[in-house]
């Protein structure tokens, strides 16, 4: 019975009901958080209403609403009976009953929403694909035109000499050396060309043979770092193991220390944590000081690179918006894992629902139970027709074997006074034995009455009636009755 009552409020919940908290079962709630989730289920249901949530102090105006959420509810196809009562002293059946209603009703009005959200959306398809195709059509136009602009700076583009390059990239192992002697070998060009001795398509060249450099030295530096990771795999595991075994030894060392107590050591650790703190506010903030100027000269160093390359100086401006668009999505993506991540936690914290096999199990049970009884009762409702026949027949056959005696005593009396004093005693045993069947009758339609009877109290006392809730409503029925006699009162004296 509790697991089919918290199945119940869990799913008015998922209809998007609020449910007071430490609520797991139908007889937590009170007379308010019945009519609270009533009422929020009959605005769900239909969104014209705007039935209140929460009860008012005062007491008519809490009798007309639960009239009013009782009319409602009826108004859906609610059989049993309704009104007031069932909210403001409910009982665990009445209100069990009442969930499950509003549960086959938002369930239906729910496919019903569904189904016209998917009629709403099929009207706009055809909209969606046509931005959809358009806009990809526009990326290819965008990839192509990208394209076509390398294609003309490689075919543009003229052989340099890169031997004293090649030469200085093999005697010296530093990557950075090369590329600063390329970015002054290709500013010394551009610097010459204001004398007019350069044309644009010269510098276009110089542009591109850096890059092509600068990608041959990063595709030479790749196997390089590979080689070396290699090498460092096993040290940097053996470092990390001894790092480990370190924190464990000062850890045992902090759990049998008899001198100090944990709380030092916690101390401890808040100062050096401190300090790193410290440390790394006071790296952070030379940081900054330096980032700006170098910034700076960065900037100035590609304007005048690329000043005098319209292209080559819009190319980096569509690679500095892809980089902060990749920025973008990175950070979006970072939040997006980080509200999975709350998610994820928040389903571990919701209570571990029974498994379907359960379930299945559960109403295999009920089904063969109920069959049980099926069978059951018809044994029995034919056991009672076999009787009632029974009885039938027994009946008619006394009545003509009395008529028959009847008959006969009677025709005797008439002859013999000694008949006459049979017949009479005849009369008075059959007059006897009519009162004892009335009376055996009466006794079983008591019984029967007096089980209806025991029944009904059984329910009573299972709707837990609060009789002192009752006499405090009827109290301030009666007083709000004073105080509105009053003012009346004293409006027609004024």
């Amino acid at each position: 019975m509790e697991d089919s009552q918290e199945v119940l409020l869990n799913s008015i919940h998922n209809y998007g009901v609020h449910l007071p908290p430490n609520v797991v079962s139908v007889r937590d709630l009170e007379p308010a958080n019945l009519v609270s989730i009533c009422a929020q289920s009959l605005n769900l249901i239909d969104h014209t209403a705007s039935f209140p949530t929460s009860l008012p102090d005062s007491v008519a105006e809490q009798f007309k609403i639960c009239t009013d959420i009782a009319a409602g509810i009826k108004s859906l196809g609610y059989l049993g009976d309704i009104s007031f009562h069932q909210f403001l002293y409910p009982s665990e059946e009445d209100s069990c009953k009442l969930i499950r209603f509003l549960v086959e009703r938002l369930s239906e009005s729910s496919k019903g929403g569904r189904i016209g959200d998917f009629n709403n959306s099929s009207d706009t398809s055809e909209v969606i694909k046509d931005d959809f195709k358009s806009e990809v059509d526009l990326n290819f136009q965008k990839i192509e035109a990208q394209l076509n602009d390398l294609r003309l700076m490689k075919e543009s583009a003229e052989p340099l000499n890169t031997k004293a390059l090649d030469d200085s990239f093999r005697q010296s192992g530093n990557v950075n050396l090369v590329l600063e002697k390329i970015d002054d070998r290709d500013f010394d060009g551009l610097s010459s060309s204001s004398n007019g001795e350069f044309t644009e398509q010269i510098v276009t060249s110089l542009a591109d043979q850096s890059s092509k450099t600068r990608y041959e030295i990063v595709n030479t530096q790749g196997p390089v770092k590979v080689s070396s990771v290699e090498v460092t795999v096993n040290p940097s595991e053996l470092e990390h193991l001894e790092g480990e075994l370190e924190l464990l030894k000062a850890a045992a060392d902090m759990a049998f220390d008899d001198q100090h107590s944990v709380e030092f050591y916690l101390e401890q650790l808040k100062e050096k944590i401190e300090a790193k703190r410290n440390h790394l506010n006071e790296l952070n903030s030379q940081w900054e000081a330096l980032k700006k100027p170098l910034e700076e000269e960065k900037r100035n160093l590609q304007d005048s690179l690329y000043g005098n390359s319209p292209e080559t100086k819009e190319n980096l401006q569509k690679l500095k918006g892809i980089e902060l668009e990749i920025q973008n999505i990175l950070s979006e993506i970072k939040k997006r894992k980080d509200e999975l991540s709350e998610l994820s936690k928040e389903l571990e914290k919701q209570p571990k629902a029974a498994s379907r096999k359960s379930y299945i199990d559960r109403v295999k049970e009920i089904t063969k139970n109920s069959r049980k009884q099926e069978t059951d009762i018809e044994r029995i409702l034919k056991d009672t027709r076999e009787l009632q026949l029974e009885s039938n027949s027994i009946q008619e056959r006394l009545h003509r074997t009395y008529a028959i005696v009847d008959e006969i005593v009677f025709r005797e009396a008439k002859k013999d006074p000694v008949g006459r004093q049979a017949y009479r005693l005849l009369t008075s045993i059959h007059e006897s034995f009519e009162q004892i069947s009335e009376k055996i009758l009466a006794a079983d339609r008591l019984r029967r009455e007096v089980t209806e009877r025991e029944k009904k109290l059984a329910v009573m006392a299972s709707r837990s009636l609060n009789v002192n809730k009752l006499q405090a409503d009827l109290d301030a029925i009666r007083r709000e009755n004073e105080y509105l006699e009053k003012c009346h009162q004293d409006k027609t004296n004024h």
